[in-house]
């Protein structure tokens, strides 16, 4: 690294959106702060805490955050302020599966059989595989070059959600068929 050519190019880009030095000097000082304080810059500078209605903990309303440097999933059951790898995430909207894009499940001894044919490469995987319902999620790590199989408790009802690294979130709901 050329520290004289990158110092040159910070202070261009600097002055161009007419930024001063000490802008940056103010900066590192609200970040050093908000990490002291146990809390983001944003909203030190809003100068409140916004906090969420509570959501009681209804696993069905669970939002999925992924981020796209690391692979990192993060959940939550109400809205919040996610960051990883010095983004901030967005909760993804998962979209109902199309018949060729569904796992395959099987109940096998009172339990259920996840499997895909999904192509499985480092470029384009299934990162995860989640059961859930009203009280419960259950999270399977998948990982490139192996075969998307799990298996799980059988449940009466609830929805499968699994996040592609190029399709993004989709789900499928699960329902016990009825006995004969």
């Amino acid at each position: 690294m050329d520290q004289i050519r990158t110092g040159e190019l910070i202070r261009q880009l600097r002055t161009n959106k007419g930024l001063t030095h000490a802008y940056f000097s103010a900066t590192r000082l609200y970040q050093e702060l908000a990490e002291v304080l146990g809390t983001d810059v944003g909203t030190l500078l809003s100068g409140t805490i916004d906090k969420n209605e509570s959501e009681k903990g209804n696993m069905k309303k669970l939002k999925f955050y992924v981020c796209t440097h690391c692979g990192n999933v993060i959940t939550s059951t109400s809205d919040a302020n996610v960051s990883c790898c010095g983004s901030r995430l967005t909760p993804l909207d998962a979209v109902k599966a199309q018949e060729s894009e569904m796992l395959t499940v099987e109940e096998i001894d009172n339990e259920l059989f996840v499997s895909s044919e999904h192509e499985m490469t480092k470029e384009h995987y299934i990162s995860f595989v989640a059961y859930q319902n009203d009280s419960t999620v259950m999270m399977f790590k998948q990982y490139p070059e192996w075969n998307l199989q799990v298996n799980m408790p059988r449940y009466r009802t609830g929805r499968l959600v699994w996040y592609c690294t190029k399709c993004g979130l989709l789900y499928q709901d699960i329902r016990r068929k009825p006995s004969k």
